[in-house]
């Protein structure tokens, strides 16, 4: 040890740092006998990076000698999961740091214009045909769902992916999800003729998460998935930085502990690159990574076609979006062209959007064009890649995402925060760093089927200007409906007009309550196929269908009708059912004597009458009220 002490010292000598930091430097330096070789090279590391400030307060030796060692242990942690480890790290931080004190624009020398892309129109031939390119694609897929999250900013006190999708079910958004990705899988299994993979699924957690998801998937058995099919990576949170110059945060409750924050979704691409995961995934026929996000429950009623327009047209990079309107509050998709040739397509955030446009010939900025709509399709974070060309990348970059920095300053001399910032980083940033080469497009379509996320709490929906998306769990579990019934009644199904309602502040349209499985209806041109031309669905009525051959012949439903078939039990549902059905009663969010889940939504159900059949055995049965 005594050889490593002579060495460290000689080293802090040597870089000047015995003189003004000698306070720090001689804490550390009496301490240096407590430490591995490994955790002196980290020490010597933050001296050189200019950390002395964390050893300032350090105790005499033999005093809290394992909140010592627990230090260096998590700056093991901070160095070996960011990619280049702390060194990096803080060097990117000046960098950026610096950039946002001088005000540098990040898209100086950019212009910005419209890229090509896929806009589908819901149950037109062109939008069939890619749902069934790309059920049939689905088996050389694999999914990865960024779930870092707590319901917390929801006011509720679990994880996201336990919040029920809609209250008719009490459907976990978790479950919905696997059972679409299995609905999938069975689909693509049937289609070619039995050459059947099982798909992979991946889910990015954090500390906040981790175990509760795990618990979640074991107590549920999976929700019917294989657990060899699932595999959790937890992501490390980053160092907070003091000043502009990155000296490192350290923890206001604990001198022995840098403070920490989320380093953003962005992670999802070095977890995947380290865990050694897209490598096995490739190896064994993996052809498409689907990312997506943890509460928008209509995602996967858009998957099919997206991964179909991938397929179809070889993109290595899809980005799934929607329409939206001039300036809202969502980024835009936009074509970068530098002065010096290079171009990107890359999601631009609204607030960059418009002074960007404005600046590049543009003088009215981000406006709506002939369709109502700005040229600049929404994104909405869910991105297809093709995993050959996204593990070559990988292998340059390890993972690493382009990051920003967005410190509050104390005033406008910007040379104090007024509390400690990070570097954060975006998945649907991955664009970024790839070649002009590279065949990077979107895949559009309307709002109404594919985007409804659940992430603010009532009183902040209650807030957002009329006409704007609420995005809370009481517009999530509305637009289900709505989107269902929309479906329904392209296919033939006389479907009743919705009623407004105030639900949490909230003006919504309340629909019929029509759920059904994934495995029923997963893509269009299979649901036309089981509904009838002559059937009926009041505004009132509540139905469910939980099976896969459950056909609608000539059914008018005036009331609730639950219908549970095993899958080899087919069934034919007709004639009038009529009952009181199930009714919405608004409750109080602010009333803790109704459960956090319900209480959000600003509603409940109260089940006053239905008719429920049950179908255990395979044959085939008809339901005649």
């Amino acid at each position: 040890m005594a050889s490593a002490l002579e060495s460290t010292t000689h080293s802090l000598s040597k870089l000047g740092i015995d003189g003004g930091f000698a306070n720090s430097a001689t804490n550390l330096l009496k301490n240096l006998p407590l430490l591995s070789s490994e955790q002196i090279e980290l020490a010597k590391m933050l001296m050189e990076m200019g950390q002395s400030h964390l050893f300032e307060q350090w105790a005499e030796p033999g005093v809290d000698v394992e909140e010592k060692k627990a230090f260096f242990d998590q700056v093991a942690r901070l160095n070996s999961s960011y990619p280049g480890g702390l060194k990096s790290y803080i060097k990117t931080a000046r960098e950026l740091l610096a950039d946002s004190k001088n005000g540098k624009n990040p898209f100086d020398g950019f212009t910005p214009s419209v890229p090509t892309g896929e806009s589908l129109i819901f149950g037109d031939d062109t939008f069939i045909n890619y749902e069934q390119a790309g059920v049939k694609e689905a088996k050389n897929a694999a999914f990865v769902l960024v779930a870092g999250g707590l319901g917390e900013r929801l006011g509720y006190n679990g994880i996201k992916l336990a919040l029920p999708a809609e209250t008719t079910t009490g459907t976990c958004f978790l479950q919905h999800y696997i059972e679409c990705i299995l609905a999938l899988q069975d689909a693509s299994c049937q289609l070619t003729e039995g050459e059947c993979k099982e798909i992979p699924f991946a889910i990015m957690t954090s500390d906040d998460t981790h175990s509760r998801t795990l618990e979640l998937l074991e107590s549920n058995s999976y929700f019917g998935m294989k657990p060899s099919q699932v595999k959790l990576l937890k992501q490390e949170k980053v160092a907070c930085l003091d000043d502009n110059d990155a000296r490192l945060a350290l923890d206001p409750k604990n001198k022995y502990r840098i403070q920490t924050k989320p380093h953003g979704h962005g992670d999802v691409h070095s977890l995947l690159y380290s865990s050694g995961l897209l490598k096995t995934w490739h190896d064994t026929g993996v052809r498409w990574i689907l990312f997506f996000q943890d509460t928008n429950a209509l995602l996967f009623k858009g998957i099919p076609a997206s991964l179909g327009v991938s397929a179809t047209k070889q993109l290595h990079v899809n980005s799934l979006a929607v329409p939206r309107k001039a300036k809202e509050a969502i980024g835009g998709i936009t074509k970068l062209t530098h002065a010096d040739g290079r171009s990107v397509v890359i999601n631009v955030e609204y607030n960059q959007l418009d002074p960007l446009l404005r600046a590049t010939g543009h003088p009215d900025g981000d406006v709506n064009c002939e369709t109502g709509y700005s040229p600049f399709p929404g994104n909405i974070n869910q991105l297809i890649l093709e995993l050959g060309p996204y593990l070559e990348e990988l292998k340059k970059t390890g993972g690493a995402i382009k990051e920003f920095v967005n410190p509050k300053y104390k005033d406008s001399t910007k040379t104090a925060f007024k509390s400690s910032t990070r570097l954060e980083c975006m998945m649907q940033d991955y664009p970024k760093t790839l070649p002009p080469s590279a065949r990077v497009g979107f895949t559009a379509m309307d709002t109404w089927l594919a985007y409804s996320p659940v992430k603010n709490n009532p009183e902040d929906a209650a807030k957002v200007p009329k006409g704007n998306p609420y995005h809370s769990a009481t517009s999530g579990e509305m637009a289900i409906y709505r989107a269902n019934s929309l479906i329904l009644r392209k296919a033939g199904v006389q479907v009743g007009e919705p009623v407004q309602e105030v639900f949490n502040g909230q003006e919504v349209e309340v629909w019929p309550r029509i759920t059904w499985k994934p495995k029923w209806g997963l893509i269009f041109s299979d649901i036309k196929k089981k509904v009838g031309k002559s059937c009926s669905v009041s505004q009132k009525s509540t139905l469910v269908i939980k099976g896969r051959k459950v056909f609608l012949e000539d059914l008018h439903l005036d009331g609730t009708l639950i219908v549970d078939a095993v899958d080899e039990a087919e069934v034919k549902v007709e004639g009038s059912v009529q009952n009181k059905g199930w009714t919405i009663e608004g409750v109080d969010y602010k009333d803790t004597s109704v459960l956090e889940e319900i209480r959000i939504r600003g509603f409940k159900i109260k089940k006053i009458e239905q008719l429920e059949k049950n179908f255990n055995e395979p044959g085939k049965f008809s339901l005649k009220p």
